[in-house]
């Protein structure tokens, strides 16, 4: 059972996957591609990856400091 205090300072790297792709200056491009996919798609994709280990990253450090 939690407090209710989520004030962890890991919290802040939950940033980065919001952040990242609102960038579209930096992956607006048609190449490279891969499996026929321009950029932007399969970038998007791999987002997802990165949303996935941030997401545990957080999880897991915040845990360790309780």
């Amino acid at each position: 059972m939690t407090n209710g205090n989520d004030r962890s300072r890991w919290n802040w790297l939950l940033a980065i996957p919001v952040a990242l792709p609102l960038a579209t200056f930096l992956f607006n491009f048609d190449g490279p591609r891969l499996g026929g996919f321009p950029l932007f798609y399969w970038l998007q994709l791999a987002f997802v990856g990165l949303v996935v280990a941030v997401t545990t990253l957080v999880y897991r450090l915040s845990k360790r400091e309780r």
